[in-house]
């Protein structure tokens, strides 16, 4: 970039972020990045010096990821966890995204396929586990707190909070830097990366990079989609609004405030209902037919206006009685965005790849939430429904590596609803623990773009049986992908027997499927506990790890709702079945010894690990689960 070319451009996002009193200027160099304050007048009283403040930093790592939702939390662990040097970078003073408590949107997934859930596992599930735990009365606000703990905990990975990428500084098709300002401390920081990931959904940075995108609806005839519109056009499905209300156990008044947009319910469609009014209402909702990322202010004061002109009706029409007593606890201030724009990558997923679930031998990541488009006009077109179900799923479909990098921009990766497909698929794939899935797949592949120096389009068509194995060990699933990592010793065994079976085969553990699904059986259950399971070698190996998935009942969802559901569907509780406590043993020169006891375990995937030795067996002894009467397994791995 010319320095008179990025003097404008910074000058130009400078004032659009409210950033006063910064020149920017650049040399050949990003690292020659010159913030001034010319008027900045300081007088320290401690030490009696004047002059200005420093404000302006460099900062090197191998991977920066941008968005601190759900993708982008994955994304920058599984980097992290797989031995790169990472940096987080959020927007707001909090992580989670839709599902943090400035926005409180359910951590949705794969909720419901004909009546059970097939939730998503990985750094996913260690997150909603992590809240159960952590988490007992549900509250939003230490849902934060709890994905702080989670993210910040991680030795390899640097969190920077309140700080926007604002810049993509180019090398060619690459990018080399991400100007970042940071408005808690007024620094303008330059964050040099090999790869950068853009998970902030609307994608600042992947733009200002010159990431090829688009925005809208496809017509028809592009994808061969049934449920597009028969002309492409601008609409975007639109963000929402959420409140929450209170019994205080007498009559509450209410009275709304001047901003507040008279809602009479006249004419709104059957589906606009008010069944669960009190945690908020999801259709308050506005879209945009063109920029909606620069309507963004204009629609979120409308959706305030919305918000309590909709309340208003409740407690005022006389139509909700049994709306006497409540009173507003919490309003959202930041609206929950669904769609703005969708970068182009190599391959564009679109209905019919979902629907048809087409079999990609690039497959990292998978959805199966309905074909949910959301009625672009939102609430200023209450005579059509609040959403088109198009679709519902009756098994879960694969999706791509090819749409998670950027077709143009050679070290860009992305995930979240920012990601290459139509319209209609982001229709279902926009959900969090979808989402969340990409993520993995992306931090897990920037990794090996720095284990071997390659770039991201170079790992899908080089390493993606090498990516595709990573994250199965890493407790991901891919559909209709069954694991067969050739490290894995487990595979090598003379033999596998457990004391006791009540259903399954022990040697399930050794299939590669770490999940029952499609009506086939991939566990072994105890018959009671305590329980065993011991592998046998014909000749001693030598070991160091081993890594074994425990039942936590994916058929059931634990993400926090508001509601605090708990039935056949949803538990607001530790899952029962995951083992709490185990032993690891390994037989060596004729003689078992202990190599370690896990107690109060809080993952499905359950890693003992142990300086390196000669053996010919190991055995695994369970003994307490969080509930259940027996224990399951779904697989055992063994590594040096």
């Amino acid at each position: 970039m010319k320095r008179r070319d990025f003097f404008k451009k910074g000058a130009a996002v400078a004032a659009a972020s409210s950033v006063s009193g910064i020149v920017l200027s650049s040399c050949s160099s990003s690292q020659n990045i010159i913030y001034d304050k010319t008027k900045d007048r300081w007088f320290h009283l401690g030490n009696g010096k004047s002059g200005v403040p420093n404000r302006k930093e460099t900062k090197a790592y191998e991977v920066a990821v941008v968005g601190g939702g759900a993708a982008g939390i994955c994304a920058a662990v599984a980097s992290a966890r797989n031995g790169t040097k990472t940096v987080l970078i959020q927007d707001r003073p909090v992580l989670g995204g839709n599902a943090s408590s400035e926005m409180r949107v359910h951590l949705n997934g794969v909720n419901n396929i004909k009546g059970k859930a097939e939730r998503e596992t990985g750094i996913i599930e260690e997150i909603l586990l992590h809240n159960r735990f952590e988490n007992e009365q549900e509250s939003y606000p230490i849902f934060d707190h709890v994905l702080y703990d989670f993210v910040v905990r991680e030795p390899n990975l640097t969190l920077m909070l309140n700080t926007q990428a604002i810049e993509a500084i180019m090398d060619g098709n690459s990018i080399k830097s991400a100007l970042c300002w940071q408005a808690t401390t007024e620094k303008l920081f330059t964050i040099n990366a090999k790869i950068f990931i853009d998970c902030s959904g609307d994608g600042l940075l992947a733009a200002t990079a010159g990431a090829k995108y688009r925005t809208g609806r496809e017509g028809k005839s592009e994808f061969n989609e049934t449920f597009a519109p028969d002309n492409a056009d601008g609409w975007q499905m639109g963000a929402t609004l959420l409140m929450s209300s209170k019994d205080m156990g007498r009559p509450m008044k209410y009275t709304p405030p001047s901003y507040a947009i008279k809602y009479t319910h006249e004419g709104a469609h059957p589906r606009r209902h008010f069944k669960w009014f009190k945690d908020g209402i999801w259709w308050i909702e506005v879209g945009s037919n063109d920029d909606i990322i620069g309507d963004f202010e204009e629609n979120r004061h409308k959706l305030m206006g919305y918000l309590h002109g909709v309340w208003d009706y409740i407690k005022n029409s006389g139509n909700f009685p049994e709306a006497e007593n409540l009173a507003l606890d919490w309003v959202g201030s930041l609206p929950c965005r669904r769609e703005s724009r969708r970068f182009i990558g190599d391959y564009i997923v679109s209905e019919k790849d979902m629907t048809e679930h087409k079999n990609f031998h690039d497959a990292v990541a998978y959805g199966g939430w309905s074909l949910d488009e959301h009625n672009p006009g939102g609430i200023e077109n209450i005579s059509e429904p609040p959403s088109y179900f198009h679709y519902h799923f009756k098994e879960i479909y694969q999706f791509p590596y090819r749409s998670l990098y950027s077709i143009n921009i050679s070290n860009l990766l992305f995930a979240g609803r920012n990601v290459s497909q139509t319209h209609i698929a982001l229709s279902s794939s926009r959900i969090m623990a979808t989402c969340a899935l990409m993520g993995q797949a992306v931090g897990t592949a920037a990794s090996i773009c720095n284990k071997y120096a390659i770039l991201p389009r170079e790992v899908g068509e080089q390493y993606i049986d090498e990516l595709q194995e990573q994250l199965m060990r890493d407790d991901a699933f891919i559909p209709k992908r069954p694991a067969r990592d050739k490290k894995n010793l487990a595979q090598k065994v003379t033999v596998i027997f457990a004391d006791s079976t009540s259903s399954g085969d022990v040697k399930n553990l050794l299939n590669g499927i770490s999940r029952d699904i499609y009506g086939e059986i991939n566990h072994w259950q105890s018959d009671g506990l305590p329980a065993e399971v011991q592998l046998e070698w014909e000749n001693p190996i030598n070991l160091s790890s081993i890594e074994l998935k425990c039942d936590t009942n994916v058929q059931r969802n634990i993400m926090m709702r508001k509601d605090s559901k708990n039935d056949d569907l949803y538990a607001n509780h530790i899952p029962y079945e995951m083992i709490k406590t185990l032993k690891f043993y390994a037989r060596v020169k004729g003689q078992w010894i202990s190599l370690g006891l896990i107690e109060n375990n809080r993952t499905r995937l359950i890693k003992c690990q142990f300086e390196t030795l000669s053996t010919t067996a190991i055995k695994v002894e369970m003994t307490e689960t969080y509930g259940a009467n027996n224990v399951k397994l779904f697989e055992l791995r063994c590594y040096d």
